[in-house]
């Protein structure tokens, strides 16, 4: 897989409580991802107005996401939240980025008008273009949070949350626009020894392999990402024959010989069954995952398919289901009917080109086909669909831009754009929508911003009828020129091929883009008749290297996959040089770990027992976290007084809470205690 590199990701934040702290997290994960992130926050409970303000933070955001964090109970009940969500159901289109709606935890006591919100919001906006939907349910699925609530913080700051609660909120906000932004894994090939089962069928026989509950675990996942629209395929280095007189010897095995689109099982390298398995699927090396128990195989892979990832799972098999869970390159932000199908629409593509293959004459075998293809303007629903072909579409794409679904409803709603749809079937089975056109409509031409039509539609004239469709819709009305640019990619040149077939076309450079210009009369005409591709009018150009991609995400599963385990990593971020030595420094127990709390929420170095903590950049947010950390450490109540005072050190505070610990009064019985110690002799 490759990612892209792309400009400030802005998660844009609007709540209805102090959300502050999830900041760090998000620019923690900011950091792991290697993303450049900033964060910015709507004034306190201001959420339906930044929905509505067509000049505010949301309608601002130019490139990233905007986040409501909706908590029921600030907003007056179940009424005021639902009419909320209908505000964010009609607001996308004012918004260039997505919107994502997250239900937050209720307080003790709250819960039952929570769960009434969440159904009736759940109505409104499952539905929604443009905007996504999670609840805490959702959250706390993935991330088992001990304990949600803080009262003390709602008290001092209405900061609801503890750090655990607020690291599962910021990650999986960051882990939405993750699956929302990266270019998306289409094939999973899966090794077979030790992976799908345990034991080595070769050696073991094909009854004498096992399949523990955590490889069970596996099955089911793999079966879940099938459902999703996720290509399954086997690359293991065995005889084929054991392997399938394994499957057949196991029909309590999940998996079965027929969910599986593709194999390579013989002694080559992975490496090579994963290049010839994506040529065979039509589908670039860098869309392939490997999952198998060998880091040696894994390795190979990633140096010899290019662009392809290759995670090793864990030895232990009861580590697989968790690890599995937090393998976030398989995360779906959303599952459309196509993806559903994608499994029976591949096998009917290798069907077609197998009877292609073995035609007398291609041109019979094209005709015979009963190609059908649908083009209409698009139907609202389809949206998600659409903008999934943006994300997924590489090498019938003209210009690889990648688009959601709340940037292709802005460009919708100026009423200057449409966008048609390519419906596909013929005699070998049903496509779905696999083609989309978007359209900038001027006054003399029709400007084909975006041309995409799914692989598994090529090699039939699906890409002619689409051109011969939008040319009727321009003659209708009274548009006699369509142009299309081409930007090259190193993935498209199907499509660079396809435009160089179009005759009578001129050809203009704009800027990164080649602009084909052809008149509407012609291209109505258009047909496609199989033969060999002219010589290209484009001229070729070297192709780029690949983008450098994420190696990260098994570490993401081993270690990072908890709130503790967050929390304790955005910790150690938080923390910059080690605490330094030297005259003044912190010298007590109670002071080196007070030290280490400061620098850790200040992300600098404290260094001395007489600094302070509004000197070094602490804030009144900040202040209400240290006292909440106070609490954690050392099991101590302290007042907001206690450390609102401008002239209190770090010494002075420990002070406070050793005399807390001892049962003293404050500070001044602490002295008075350490001046008789002091004084005491042998």
């Amino acid at each position: 897989m490759t990612q892209e590199v792309r400009p400030e990701l802005q998660f844009a934040v609007s709540a209805t409580f102090t959300a502050e702290p999830i900041e760090r997290v998000i620019a923690f994960w900011g950091r792991e991802l290697d993303w450049e992130i900033s964060v910015r926050f709507a004034p306190y409970n201001q959420v339906p107005q930044t929905l509505l303000d067509p000049a505010g933070l949301f309608a601002g955001n130019g490139n990233g996401v905007n986040v409501v964090l909706l908590r029921v109970e600030d907003v007056g009940g179940v009424d005021n939240a639902v009419e909320i969500a209908r505000l964010a159901h009609g607001a996308p289109s004012r918004f260039s980025q997505p919107l994502l709606v997250v239900l937050c935890p209720p307080s003790p006591g709250r819960e039952s008008e929570d769960l009434l919100a969440e159904k009736r919001i759940e109505e409104i906006l499952r539905e929604a273009t443009g905007v996504q939907w999670m609840s805490h349910r959702e959250i706390s699925a993935l991330y088992d949070v001990p304990v949600w609530n803080d009262p003390e913080g709602e008290r001092l700051g209405r900061v609801p949350y503890t750090e655990a609660g607020f690291a599962a909120l910021g990650t999986s906000i960051v882990r939405h626009a993750h699956s929302m932004r990266v270019p998306p894994v289409k094939a999973v090939a899966v090794d077979c020894d030790n992976t799908l089962w345990k034991g080595v069928c070769g050696e073991d026989g094909p009854a004498g392999v096992v399949l523990e509950a955590g490889r069970k675990d596996l099955h089911h996942f793999l079966l879940d990402q099938r459902e999703a629209g996720i290509l399954l395929c086997i690359a293991s280095k065995n005889n084929e024959e054991d392997v399938w007189e394994t499957f057949a010897a196991h029909p309590e095995f999940p998996l079965a010989k027929r969910h599986f689109a593709t194999w390579r099982i013989n002694w080559q390298s992975k490496a090579a069954s994963i290049v010839e398995m994506a040529a065979e699927l039509g589908i670039g090396a860098d869309a392939f995952l490997l999952l198998d128990d060998n880091p040696k195989e894994c390795a190979e892979v990633e140096g010899g398919a290019p662009g392809a990832m290759a995670v090793s799972i864990p030895e232990d098999p009861g580590e697989l289901g968790p690890f599995l869970r937090h393998l976030w390159i398989l995360d779906h932000p959303v599952i459309t009917e196509e993806d559903r199908r994608r499994a029976a629409s591949i096998a009917q593509s290798l069907d077609f080109n197998r009877e292609a293959r073995h035609a007398e004459s291609l041109e019979e075998f094209i005709a015979g086909l009963n190609l059908r293809v649908d083009f209409q303007p698009l139907a609202p629903e389809r949206l998600g669909r659409v903008a999934q072909l943006t994300q997924r579409t590489n090498q019938f794409n003209n210009s690889g831009r990648r688009r959601s679904e709340s940037e292709i409803q802005a460009l919708l709603s100026g009423g200057r754009w449409t966008c048609y749809t390519a419906e596909v079937s013929d005699r070998f089975g049903d496509y779905g929508l696999v083609g989309a056109l978007l359209v900038e409509r001027g006054e003399h031409e029709f400007y084909v911003d975006t041309f995409l039509l799914s692989c598994r539609a090529l090699g039939r004239g699906v890409e002619h009828r689409m051109l011969a469709s939008l040319a009727e819709a321009a003659l209708d009305e009274g548009v006699y020129t369509v142009a299309i640019p081409f930007r090259e990619t190193a993935r498209n040149k199907p499509m660079r091929d396809f435009l160089a077939s179009l005759e009578g076309a001129s050809l203009e450079r704009e800027g990164e883009s080649h602009v084909l210009r052809l008149k509407a009369a012609d291209l109505q005409a258009l047909r496609w008749h199989p033969r060999a591709a002219p010589e290209a009018l484009i001229e070729r150009k070297a192709q780029p290297a690949a983008p450098r991609r994420f190696a990260g995400y098994a570490r993401i599963a081993r270690e990072l996959r908890t709130p503790a385990q967050i929390v304790a990593a955005v910790r150690r971020r938080g923390v910059t040089p080690p605490l330094q030595q030297g005259p003044g420094a912190p010298e007590s127990e109670t002071e080196i770990r007070l030290a280490r709390i400061w620098s850790e929420l200040l992300e600098k170095p404290v260094a001395s027992r007489s600094a302070n903590f509004f000197d070094l950049g602490g804030h009144s947010l900040l202040a209400v976290m240290l006292l909440m950390r106070i609490r954690e450490e050392f099991s101590v109540e302290l007042s907001v007084d206690d450390v609102y005072a401008g002239s209190l050190t770090l010494g002075d505070l420990a002070r406070r809470i050793d005399a807390q610990l001892m049962g003293l009064a404050g500070p001044s019985e602490y002295e008075d205690l350490l001046a008789e110690i002091e004084g005491l002799s042998d």
